[in-house]
């Protein structure tokens, strides 16, 4: 197993800053997802690992060796591409051992891989078929028993899953993540889907601008979110976040220096009238079956809070929202930045 390090790494064209001085560390044998919206940079920082970009700056490390003006082939990594660039005129068997082949492995090592990668991912009976005559998951194994026949410590994934069904998506989060699992390689993996991200990952790097805006634990990234973007990217719905103003109320207008997090599984819907509860009128109602979103507005803010099962309220109700101190979140309007000792 190999860790993978990258310290103050930039890439540049001319005054376009695609990365701006981003570090992190993937522990061996972990799965890190690197998220964030489209143009954060987040697919240019798998290249630059994976060695298909020259960086303007900074250094990357793979099992304690620098690797930075190495090439692809000399770094120990495995990559999976958006497309799967599988190749048409050969067979699954053909496509799987195509590097192993360049590489010149020889027919029994080749052979002996090639049986256990069909094994893992379920290929045994499709190794004679062309990709034209695969299903969209089946590609997608095809791509992924090209890694693992590589036995490269360290896999990067890009987007692997963008081009599938929302139901396979789903069957292939699960598979990609228990192969990891079993085979103890180190995964990076680019996504701008925040499920996959907080469902696979044991570590998010979050990214924004080309620049890092939190590397947090999945459970840590939802629950205490570093700044206003954090909040706001990860959960669905997203986090709430209301100005305030100089009082520490919610404010009647925009701009205020302050600004109040709370996720809409965490608010209550009580009586109007209840004391202490912020007093509010529905806007909007969403049954999801489960639970119902309600959408309400409190002076220049808008809150949707989250209750289970259908709820008996229509638009224009006047309700009041409640919630715990604990369940509040505090941030500077000015920098984006959570307040680490927020005021009660």
């Amino acid at each position: 197993m190999s860790d993978v390090v990258v310290e103050n790494l930039a890439r540049h064209w001319g005054p376009t800053k695609a990365l701006d001085g981003v570090s992190f560390k993937v522990e061996a044998g972990s799965f890190a997802v690197l998220l964030g919206p489209s143009g954060c940079g987040k697919s240019t920082l798998l290249r630059l690992i994976a060695g298909l970009e020259t960086p303007t700056g900074g250094s990357i490390r793979i099992a304690g060796k620098d690797v930075t003006g190495l090439p692809p082939a000399k770094r120990g990594i495995a990559m999976v591409f958006q497309s799967y660039a599988l190749f048409p005129h050969l067979s699954v068997a053909q496509n799987i051992c195509f590097g192993l082949e360049v590489r010149h492995v020889d027919a029994a090592e080749r052979k002996r891989r090639l049986e256990r990668a069909a094994e893992l991912l379920g290929l045994t009976k499709l190794l004679d078929r062309k990709p034209s005559q695969l299903s969209g998951g089946q590609q997608q194994r095809v791509a992924l028993g090209r890694a693992i026949v590589a036995q490269a410590p360290v896999c990067l994934m890009d987007e692997p899953l963008s081009n599938l069904d929302a139901q396979l998506r789903h069957e292939m989060r699960l598979e990609i993540r228990e192969l990891q699992r079993r085979l103890s390689m180190t995964m990076i993996y680019v996504t701008h889907d925040q499920v996959e991200a907080m469902t696979m990952a044991d570590q998010v790097v979050l990214l924004r601008d080309g620049r890092i805006e939190q590397d947090a634990a999945p459970d840590e990234l939802y629950a205490n979110p570093a700044t206003i973007f954090a909040a706001r990217f990860i959960g669905t719905p997203p986090m709430n976040v209301v100005d305030l103003d100089d009082a520490g109320h919610i404010a009647e207008t925009q701009g205020g220096a302050g600004a109040l997090g709370v996720r809409p599984e965490d608010i209550v819907v009580v009586p109007h009238e209840t004391p202490g509860a912020i007093q509010a009128r529905v806007e909007s109602i969403e049954y999801l079956g489960a639970d119902t979103l309600i959408a309400a507005r409190k002076g220049a803010g808008r809150l949707v809070a989250r209750v289970p099962g259908k709820a008996k309220i229509e638009a224009g109700a006047a309700i009041g929202l409640a919630w715990t101190q604990e369940a509040q979140h505090i941030f500077d309007n000015r920098t984006g930045r959570r307040v680490a000792d927020p005021p009660a």
